[in-house]
């Protein structure tokens, strides 16, 4: 049986280093292709839900307003922040008039807090085209007419997409490239880009471009208003009406902030156990798995007082090898420093446990805090 485990997980590592390189390949860096804008330029509108953002918001809106793009707007709604947001929005609409600001009515029973605040955004907005981003988020000068080109050249109906996210802690240096590689590793991206047929793809709420038609249409944030990821459900809405998306490196065109690691990654979990104790267990052990045990059958290995594995050793070495290489691939794809590859067991256990721990406050009521909202079963918000 030790055979058939061990030549399961090195099988497994396989074709995941394969997928990773499709989607290293097919994933286009937004803003290196030379694509053209359509001759009448759309009305773009730049829609910002911001609660207790005074300190990233004015930075966030002085990047917007510095887009090469001629024909668009930025809303800004302050979803009832407790600190100096509004004012600060405020003070740049008094010498910006394309940015406004919107005061954010009481969240609604049955609605996640940020549908709610997109859903007001979008009955504001006069573009053709929706720009929904964060207000943590820095977007280089060409982000707009890159994003309006690459749409009008592929033919799509929304465009989102992985930007970098910053790094500046020990803990988000060792977390986020881990959470990135399972995402490049785990999805088939590559299979989204080319399908005929459209696909739901990644969608990340820190850049979600869409046609405001097409938005509308599918019933927008009014349909994903009970979930807490409304952006990868809304991604879901949008391929089961046959809208075709594309998933786009950002990096070079937008930066942002993950915020607290410990409670964002554990709203991803809680959501995943929202929809069964099962695929939460399963996610878990296939993570565990093929990223973490590797590594612990190695340092067992080489510790003098435990077990040894004798010939089976060479297969294990292999698993870890191919484990930092496609690490090590993400890391110089998004320009982490590659120091850190090497806490990579450390970063997935980190995520790990961040979603036993979400998991844990699903099922015993309690359960998820985010931007000072309290998310419990009972309200129907998952």
């Amino acid at each position: 049986m030790w055979h058939i485990y061990l030549g399961a997980i090195t099988l497994g590592l396989s074709v995941l280093l394969i997928n990773l390189l499709l989607n290293l390949r097919a994933l286009h860096k937004l803003g290196s292709e030379k694509s053209k804008l359509p001759a009448d330029l759309p009305w773009i509108s730049v829609l910002i839900p911001a609660r207790n953002e005074e300190e990233d918001i004015v930075p966030c809106l002085e990047s917007l307003r510095r887009q090469d793009y001629p024909a668009y707007e930025i809303l800004v709604l302050d979803d009832n922040s407790t600190d100096r947001t509004a004012e600060r929005v405020a003070e740049v609409a008094a010498i910006d008039p394309r940015v406004k600001l919107i005061r954010g009515e009481p969240l609604p029973q049955g609605w996640a807090g940020k549908p709610h605040a997109c859903h007001q955004l979008a009955a504001q907005a006069k573009g053709s085209w929706l720009l929904f981003t964060d207000a943590d988020t820095i977007h280089a000068p060409t982000m707009l007419s890159s994003a309006m080109a690459y749409a009008h050249e592929h033919k799509l109906s929304l465009i989102s997409g992985l930007p970098l996210q910053k790094t500046v802690s020990f803990s988000q240096r060792v977390a986020i490239p881990a959470m990135y590689f399972l995402i490049l590793c785990g999805m088939p991206l590559w299979w989204v880009q080319g399908a005929r047929r459209p696909k739901p793809g990644l969608v990340i709420g820190q850049f979600i471009f869409v046609n405001a038609a097409d938005y509308h249409e599918v019933g927008g944030h009014e349909a994903v208003r009970s979930k807490i990821l409304e952006d990868i459900w809304l991604g879901f809405t949008i391929a089961r009406h046959g809208k075709r998306m594309g998933v786009v490196d950002l990096s070079g065109t937008v930066s942002g902030e993950f915020g607290d690691l410990w409670e964002g990654f554990g709203k991803f979990a809680y959501s995943i156990a929202s929809l069964g104790t099962w695929l939460f267990v399963l996610i878990f052990l296939g993570v565990m798995g093929l990223f973490v045990t590797p590594f612990i059958l190695m340092a067992s290995h080489l510790t003098p007082w435990l077990p040894k594995f004798g010939d089976w050793f060479a297969i294990i070495v292999v698993q870890v090898v191919l484990i930092l290489v496609m690490r090590v691939l993400v890391d110089r794809r998004f320009s982490y420093k590659r120091r850190y590859s090497i806490s990579h067991p450390a970063g997935i256990t980190f995520l790990l446990v961040s979603g036993v721990w979400a998991w844990k406050k699903r099922f015993t009521g309690k359960g998820v805090s985010w931007k000072d909202r309290t998310y419990k079963p009972d309200t129907r918000v998952q």
